[in-house]
């Protein structure tokens, strides 16, 4: 597993982190046993980045990765939650001072530490991005000992490039996959010239660059890819990467001959993504042992060749960008 400099923190990271979402909530049933085993086997493989959030199954994701910290003992890998979706709805006024201290303390709770590695605020309103007293309070919770390092998590590459004006934000996370370019025009490059970290979420859209899926593939009544579906519950642009599920579908078959081998589609999807520098961490979700070792196994393939970066570029250009790109 290789590892890379997480932006101005001064801390190493994997390349291939463990995305918590998935052990919490909303991805269908999930046993815990079997989510506690999947932590425990991404730790062994050498991931030494995990991102959760204080509204993942209403902390239940903090407190089985506070769980297996403590059966683990031993240097702590980096733990990044998020604090923000708490709201019953989305203001710049609900990220008041008193609010913001009461996620943090929340989340130190569940999470079993005196000071969390990164806090992001988690897709929090655009005009948010306009109002520096926000991160002005962020600050104060540096200086409080309460958060190591601050980011963000957001929806648009817009809000993304507005944030990382704030000097004070060390982290972007933001959907970039095989289906999801855009941020590659632009944004990468800000973030380098500004050792801006950045977390790859969402990078095997909700599943569909696995190659797994059929037209008739059930999805559970607690699974975002069912009840998100058309964006009823939150962003559409989290489920699927806010490709129609058909279009993805469809893509999906141009993409898979580009595979070689036995290589798993969803290890080749993640390596895509590790062929941009810019990219500090991919956090692929697992909900077993099995899935997370895989996933891990990514950062060990060889680079993609030219030719087959080309081609994708070509599929995401002809099926995907129509639906995507200027949207987020």
């Amino acid at each position: 597993m290789r590892t890379k400099e997480f932006g101005r923190t001064g801390r190493k990271v994997s390349e291939i982190g463990f995305g918590a979402w998935a052990i919490g909530a909303a991805w269908g049933e999930v046993n815990d046993e079997e989510a506690l085993t999947a932590l425990h086997a991404a730790l062994d493989t050498g991931v030494t980045f995990i991102d959760t959030a204080d509204v993942y199954g209403d902390g239940h994701s903090e407190r089985l990765i506070a769980k297996v910290m403590k059966e683990r003992g031993g240097e702590r890998p980096f733990i990044a939650t998020k604090a923000g979706r708490r709201l019953p709805q989305q203001s710049v006024e609900g990220y008041s001072a008193e609010n913001l201290d009461g996620w943090i303390d929340r989340s130190l709770k569940n999470l079993e530490t005196d000071c969390l590695d990164l806090v992001q605020l988690h897709c929090p309103p655009t005009d948010l991005y306009y109002h520096p007293e926000v991160f002005g309070r962020l600050d104060k919770l540096v200086e409080k000992g309460k958060i190591r390092n601050y980011g963000v998590s957001v929806e648009r590459v817009e809000e993304a490039l507005k944030a990382i004006e704030y000097p004070g934000v060390v982290s972007v996370q933001i959907i970039f996959n095989a289906f999801r370019q855009r941020p590659i025009e632009h944004f990468f490059k800000q973030a380098l010239e500004k050792k801006v970290a950045i977390i790859a979420r969402v990078p095997l859209a909700s599943g569909l660059l696995s190659g797994k899926f059929k037209k008739d593939t059930k999805f559970e009544a607690n699974d975002h890819r069912l009840f998100n579906r058309n964006g009823e519950a939150f962003d559409v642009g989290e489920t699927f990467s806010g490709v129609p599920y058909e279009v993805g579908l469809e893509a999906v078959e141009k993409v898979r001959p580009l595979v070689s081998g036995d290589t798993a589609m969803a290890k080749f999807a993640l390596r895509w993504i590790l062929m941009f520098d810019a990219v500090t961490v991919a956090i692929p979700g697992a909900r077993n042992p099995a899935q997370a070792s895989s996933n891990a196994e990514a950062a060990g393939l060889p680079a993609i060749s030219d030719s087959a970066m080309r081609e994708i570029k070509s599929i995401y250009d002809t099926y995907i960008k129509q639906y995507v790109h200027q949207r987020w």
